[in-house]
């Protein structure tokens, strides 16, 4: 399979003969927006469902779950933990935006279990301040999924938990594994 990631670039972000990285989505997104046709869609979503998942990009959400644009919110971050602005991101798409259910999902091989808490030191070793924020690595993929699904029931924000469910997504064969809470 050819994909972008074939594309060679050099150490400054460019693409051989192309400019940057950036330059080129810029591009495509000038081809896109010629053929563009509003599709008179509402932000709310159609299936009334949000996903949360790693930012990994070998997971293809829409077409591994079959959705269609306009079926979900989907908020990614690294690891598809739930952090406080996950929990933010929920209680807008629940309260303003109609969704009930909430679908986890983490991935097998992910950096996340490479990394540590550590990558806080190191930072404020480098740049002479230490991040805000909890890095969230793990070592267990189906536990660190159990505790999303449980800080996703107990928030007090949101108003819909009873329909969350979370999965390890196989990147080797692209099925879903359900974990079940504890």
């Amino acid at each position: 399979m050819t994909t972008s990631a074939d594309a060679h670039t050099g150490s400054n972000g460019t693409i051989a003969g192309d400019g940057t990285v950036t330059d080129r989505l810029v591009a495509a997104n000038e081809r896109y927006a010629a053929e563009f046709t509003d599709p008179g869609m509402d932000a709310r979503p159609v299936l009334r469902v949000a996903v949360v998942a790693c930012m990994d990009a070998r997971l293809d959400l829409h077409k591994a779950l079959g959705l269609q644009l306009g079926d979900c919110h989907t908020i990614r971050n690294a690891g598809g933990v739930v952090t406080d602005d996950v929990i933010r991101s929920l209680t807008i798409s629940q309260r303003a935006l109609g969704t009930r259910s909430v679908v986890l999902i983490h991935h097998t091989g992910c950096g996340m279990e490479t990394i540590t808490e550590e990558f806080r030191h190191d930072l404020e070793l480098e740049v002479g301040q230490r991040p805000a924020w909890a890095v969230e690595a793990f070592r267990d993929v189906d536990q660190d999924v159990r505790q999303s699904m449980q800080r996703v029931r107990t928030s007090p924000f949101l108003l819909h938990t009873d329909d969350v469910r979370g999965f390890v997504f196989d990147v080797k064969t692209g099925r879903l594994r359900e974990i079940h809470p504890a």
